[in-house]
């Protein structure tokens, strides 16, 4: 069986479209992905619309992909998020919804809104995070240099367990590289965690490519061609490179959550490709 097989029949490739729901252009909740805790929600709401969240056992971050929305909740004070036009644009600002709230998202120009979501047990208060705050920093070098947007990471911004971050990788470049993985858990070393790729291109016609390879016997395997509104399901395994198109921007949406009594991004390297480049 060829790589792209493998993909479709495990269900890790979700191509725009395939889960869509409703208002949501993209809705991918445990059951869908088969694991425990990661959610990424893709809402789209015309210029006046509205839609209801309700958070049930999940924490929520409302992060505009392009447009601007006020979040509501039943029990705490209104976040007015001026989102952005692009996702290549710059960070946006976002709202923290807690689990078990009942929430309105309201726009008045209509928007994309990209909803990230992890099964939880604490209940914290509904915040905004401001855009000039979140944390922003060049990693790689040469040709493997990108942009990562570290809004959610777990010491920029408080949740229970959810973990989200944006990356830019310029056209041509790899990103994701050197692959590595957090799939045990391994106290100080490696965190076990779920991941969710939501991937958007500069242009129309732009593309990339996701690779990930198993870490164990049966393990995860894909080698994908990705385009907008295209999502890759990371349940194990080394994940990267992450590969954009020459002359077309790529942006992604790391969500990540799993079981572990600490909120923390701790990775393994790959053995056979960390040596020369770190």
């Amino acid at each position: 069986m060829d790589d792209q097989g493998l993909v479709e029949d495990r269900g890790l490739l979700v191509p725009a479209g395939a889960a869509a729901r409703d208002a949501y252009a993209l809705d991918i909740d445990p059951e869908r992905a088969g694991w425990g805790y990661s959610s990424l929600r893709v809402l789209e709401l015309p210029p006046g619309g509205s839609h209801l969240l309700a958070a049930g056992d999940s924490e929520w971050l409302v992060v505009p992909l392009s447009g601007g929305c006020t979040v509501r909740t039943d029990d705490g004070p209104a976040v007015e998020l001026l989102g952005r036009t692009t996702v290549f644009e710059g960070a946006t600002d976002f709202a923290y919804v807690p689990r078990d709230a009942h929430t309105q998202i309201a726009s008045g120009a209509g928007g994309r809104f990209a909803l990230a979501g992890a099964r939880c047990e604490r209940r914290l208060p509904v915040r905004h995070g401001p855009a000039p705050e979140v944390p922003v920093e060049a990693r790689g070098t040469g040709n493997c240099s990108r942009t990562v947007r570290n809004f959610a990471a777990a010491d920029a911004f408080a949740c229970d367990r959810l973990i989200a971050v944006e990356v830019i990788t310029p056209g041509g470049n790899w990103s994701s590289y050197p692959p590595h993985k957090h799939d045990e858990r391994r106290p100080g070393e490696e965190s076990e965690l779920e991941e969710i790729y939501y991937f958007e291109f500069e242009r129309p016609d732009g593309y990339g490519y996701q690779r990930v390879s198993p870490s164990r016997p049966g393990g995860a395997d894909v080698l994908a061609e990705v385009r907008s509104g295209d999502a890759v399901l990371v349940p194990n395994g080394w994940h990267g490179p992450s590969i954009a198109q020459p002359g077309n921007a790529m942006y992604y949406l790391n969500v990540m959550a799993g079981p572990g009594q600490e909120r923390e991004w701790k990775i393994s390297f790959h053995p056979d490709h960390v040596e020369g480049y770190r």
